[in-house]
């Protein structure tokens, strides 16, 4: 008798284990906002011509230290060929569009994040990411489709049981060469310097800072009862 016991106190301290590991929320819903500026032929500087950015986030977390995530951004990017290293011959351009980005990140913590407990998780969780996406930019020139390819670092703060709040950064590279490219700009803007080849004067791209939160939705199952009756 003694020995079943000893079974089910060993099993309920198991389950107890198990529900720390596993029990929580695997998915997060939430919103961020920001800074963001473009790199091409009318802007090469880090943070010249900001402008805002605002973005709605789904996170999907795997385990402590691995997330999956998707964002919808809409964002300001602007530039003029006045300050541009290398400036363009000719006359002096700008220009001003929003585009539209989608697209889905993996994320890889540098440590464990969750409420800071036994199994080492932190409150305060640094990752990086990696990912793809689709740039869209709409007139006023043309309509203009783009993949792009995210790469940045950010942190994370688990605020409470369900709240976390971030900060991001993030460098988007895009497969156009015609972001910068409106209707104060013409053509003149997409390859002006006749490079063949894939380099910065080829390629537009841009980046965001972003604060965010999100809260946590959609709780883990634990089947430890279950068990414990069979």
């Amino acid at each position: 008798m003694r020995l079943k016991h000893l079974f089910i106190a060993a099993m309920l301290l198991c389950c107890t284990f198990a529900k720390a590991q596993d029990d929580g929320y695997f998915m997060e819903l939430g919103v961020g906002g920001g800074a963001g500026f473009y790199l091409g032929d009318a802007n090469t500087g880090f943070y010249d011509n900001t402008n805002g950015v605002f973005s709605v986030i789904a996170r999907y977390n795997v385990n402590p230290r691995f997330a999956l995530k998707a964002n919808l951004a809409a964002a300001g990017i602007s530039g003029s060929t006045v300050n541009a290293y290398g400036a363009l011959p000719g006359d002096e351009l700008s220009f001003s569009r929003t585009v539209y980005d989608l697209g889905v990140q993996m994320e890889w913590g540098f440590c464990g994040y969750g409420i800071a407990g036994w199994d080492g998780t932190k409150r305060v969780a640094p990752y990086g990411l990696l990912g793809i996406g689709m740039t869209y930019a709409p007139k006023p020139a043309r309509n203009d489709f783009a993949a792009n390819f995210p790469v940045g670092l950010g942190v994370r703060y688990k605020l409470s049981e369900r709240v976390n709040i971030g900060l991001e950064w993030s460098m988007r590279f895009s497969t156009s060469d015609r972001l910068d490219v409106t209707s104060n700009t013409g053509t003149s803007m997409e390859n002006p310097f006749l490079i063949k080849g894939k380099g910065i004067k080829n390629k537009d791209s841009y980046s965001f800072t972003m604060l965010y939160v999100t809260f946590d939705v959609f709780k883990r199952p634990c089947n430890c009862n279950d068990e414990i009756i069979k």
